[in-house]
């Protein structure tokens, strides 16, 4: 199956970039969020990202005008429904996202491929409340979308072998590199990532450190080019929480048990650079 066009659920962080992407790689991108403003926002945020490329002089205006003409905002997913593939990128939540496969699996022509950008959930699951299981798949785009090269490509249990090298094809095409894994709860990325933040939250809660020592460790000593706080700032506090309790429940390990320190941030509502507090403040 020849990928020419894709349906992209969802205009938020994850969705705008990925639209962008498959838009800079020649693809007809439907971008769809449930009111305008959301995608307009998504809009806005693709739109500010290609000027920057074309203020350092790394395209030109004509390019970014191109890229921008192949992205067609919607509201309604009916409009979109006539493509080879979808990608979900909605909020990290099994039951949201269950429903929206649920009503895809009703709109699109029966050979559309569905893909979810989940970070921790089961594709088996998710393809289970469709009648095509053999078409659900999931592909993982790392934050930011536009950077950073890895895709994990996730194989539900019934995912068929054609449908993979489909979507493995169109990974490389956008010039990433994608890596296949297993349907297990947060795959390898945030089953490795998720343990290391939550225990950096740890040292803060006992008092082991500040979050800017911590971060400092980890990052002259450890050579990550941010530290493990600062990161989960930028992911959202939420989402780590989120996936950490997929993780928790996946596996009933209390290594995976989420810091209630994190737990207490987000319900504050400090959830990182989004909302303007997290373990660092952001102005403006």
């Amino acid at each position: 199956m020849t990928i020419d066009r894709i349906l992209v659920v969802g205009a938020g962080q994850m969705g705008s970039g990925i639209a962008q992407v498959a838009a800079q790689t020649g693809l007809t991108v439907w971008l769809q969020d449930v009111a305008e403003e959301y995608v307009q926002r998504g809009l806005a945020r693709i739109r500010d990202n290609l000027d920057r490329q074309v203020e350092k002089g790394r395209m030109s205006a004509d390019e970014r005008d191109s890229i921008l003409g192949r992205i067609r905002p919607i509201t309604r997913l009916e409009d979109g429904r006539d493509v080879p593939l979808v990608i979900e990128a909605v909020t990290e939540n099994l039951a949201v996202k269950k429903e929206i496969f649920k009503i895809l699996d009703r709109l699109c022509p029966p050979e559309t491929i569905l893909a979810s950008n989940t970070s921790s959930l089961p594709i088996t699951e998710m393809a289970a409340a469709t009648n095509r299981p053999g078409q659900m798949i999931g592909m993982h785009f790392m934050n930011p979308v536009p950077v950073m090269k890895l895709v994990e490509i996730i194989r539900g249990l019934a995912t068929r072998d054609d449908v993979f090298q489909t979507v493995e094809e169109l990974a490389k095409r956008m010039g990433k590199v994608p890596v296949e894994v297993r349907d297990f709860p947060g795959f390898v990325s945030n089953r490795v990532l998720l343990p290391m933040i939550n225990e950096a939250v740890y040292c803060v809660y006992e008092g082991v450190a500040t979050p800017e020592a911590v971060d400092t460790v980890m990052k002259l000593g450890m050579n990550h080019p941010m530290g493990p706080l600062q990161l989960a700032d930028f992911i959202g506090l939420d989402t780590c929480l989120a996936i950490l309790e997929v993780l928790y429940e996946g596996f009933g390990d209390p290594k995976y048990r989420p810091c209630p320190l994190l737990r207490q941030y987000v319900q504050a509502g400090w959830l990182g650079r989004k909302s303007g507090r997290g373990f660092y403040r952001y102005d403006g």
